[in-house]
């Protein structure tokens, strides 16, 4: 997991053209790049920064995001995904383009 530190090496908040703040990159991330772990306490009920990831089959985890990443806004077209909790960019992201994700159904 990367530090609150390293995260900021990385990305940066601003506001979003697409909803309220998101997560921006400082500096080119390449395909592939692991960018880092939502981060925060795990819950079981849903909020506007909680991660649900499904563990086993139909047992699901959330997890309320309190680092960075929990700045990461929708896109039908996303730069990154999510393996479990752990980030990882699907295309090259340039210096300060917004990463999105595919929020997915809910569970």
């Amino acid at each position: 997991m990367l530090s609150e530190e390293q995260l900021h090496k990385l990305f940066y908040k601003k506001k979003s053209g697409i909803h309220g703040d998101g997560l921006f990159a400082r500096k080119k991330i390449k395909e592939g790049d692991y960018m880092g772990e939502y981060d925060g306490p795990v819950v079981n009920d849903n909020g506007s920064h909680v991660l649900w990831v499904e563990k086993y089959d139909d047992i699901w985890v959330g997890r309320d995001g309190k680092n960075l990443l929990r700045y990461l806004n929708h896109s039908t077209d996303p730069q990154a995904e999510f393996v479990g909790f752990e980030l990882y960019a699907l295309r090259d992201i340039q210096p300060d383009e917004e990463i999105t994700i595919d929020y997915g159904e809910e569970p």
